[in-house]
């Protein structure tokens, strides 16, 4: 009996711990390039390193978080970000889906137009940034358009001006991922029952009537899952601003992601760009428990 029970309790055993054996090498992977870069970045916030890496971290608590707080440049890339979240996640809620409605229809030629609408995305960041700053150029094919049509005298200093070159960059932003959410939208909509829309022309809803009362509601855990995923993206935002303007003109583009890559990789501040990161986290953190609380309220939806 106790050489069966000792079976028992051995099988038991290797049935709970097989489960983490197989995660193992990729926990194994995660933990050399994720989480012990994080704790080191956190550590290093705290510490005055950067100059002369040959010499190791030298202890100086929370000073480089009151250097943060009587940052402007900071605040300003903050600013800067919130609007980018401001201007890019409506437009990346609501113009997808339209899009996505337009082209779940069975017409002739449909999945040459979904391959149209989705080619963006998998196009390079690099690519795409070297092609708009042509375009955006004083003497490019869009400042061309503008005065062919008598809408502009002279060219627009669309990257140029401080006013401008925020929102031009966004444009960017929002023409690569339309596609990228149309899919998730596209994916939505043909899982709902076309009997739904039959039985709302019956009582008289028909048109962009229906989708009102039909595809809002039943797409609002897409719109949601949407909406946070773009918002994160929009937080981390970085190759449009490298390529494009540098963070020009006078900050008026830099991002926070850029702000740190500008203090760790050309200032040499290691710390104080592990502490800038550390506020890119929390905040990318409140975003993304934000969205896991849509995706259990929204139930069957995979996050």
């Amino acid at each position: 009996m106790v050489i069966r029970s000792v079976s028992q309790n051995w099988q038991t055993l290797v049935q709970r711990l097989t489960p983490y054996l197989f995660l193992l090498p990729a926990l194994l992977v995660l933990g050399v390039t994720v989480f012990y870069p994080a704790l080191q970045a956190f550590y290093l916030s705290f510490t005055e390193y950067g100059f002369d890496i040959t010499q190791p971290p030298q202890w100086v608590g929370l000073a480089n978080f009151r250097r943060l707080v009587g940052d402007r440049v900071f605040w300003r890339t903050l600013g800067n970000t919130m609007l980018y979240l401001v201007g890019v996640v409506p437009i990346l809620v609501v113009l997808p889906l339209g899009l996505a409605i337009l082209v779940n229809r069975a017409l002739p030629g449909i999945r040459w137009f979904r391959a149209a609408y989705y080619t963006p995305v998998v196009i390079s960041m690099v690519v795409a940034g070297i092609a708009w700053r042509w375009l955006y150029a004083e003497t490019g094919l869009l400042n061309q358009l503008l005065q062919w049509l008598r809408l502009a005298e002279t060219g627009v200093p669309w990257l140029t001006s401080p006013q401008l070159a925020l929102f031009s960059v966004m444009v960017v932003t929002i023409w690569k991922g339309l596609g990228y959410y149309m899919v998730i939208y596209l994916a939505g909509l043909q899982a709902i029952p076309t009997d739904l829309y039959e039985a709302a022309a019956i009582d008289g809803s028909d048109g962009w009537q229906q989708h009102w009362d039909i595809t809002v509601p039943l797409m609002r855990p897409y719109l949601l899952l949407v909406a946070v995923i773009s918002a994160i993206s929009a937080t981390k935002v970085f190759e449009e601003v490298f390529i494009m303007t540098q963070g020009g003109p006078r900050n008026s583009s830099k991002t926070i992601v850029y702000y740190v890559y500008e203090q760790a990789f050309q200032d040499l501040e290691m710390s104080y760009a592990c502490t800038i990161g550390l506020v890119l986290f929390l905040l990318i953190l409140g975003l993304s428990m934000l969205r896991l609380s849509f995706s259990r309220e929204s139930g069957n939806l995979v996050a």
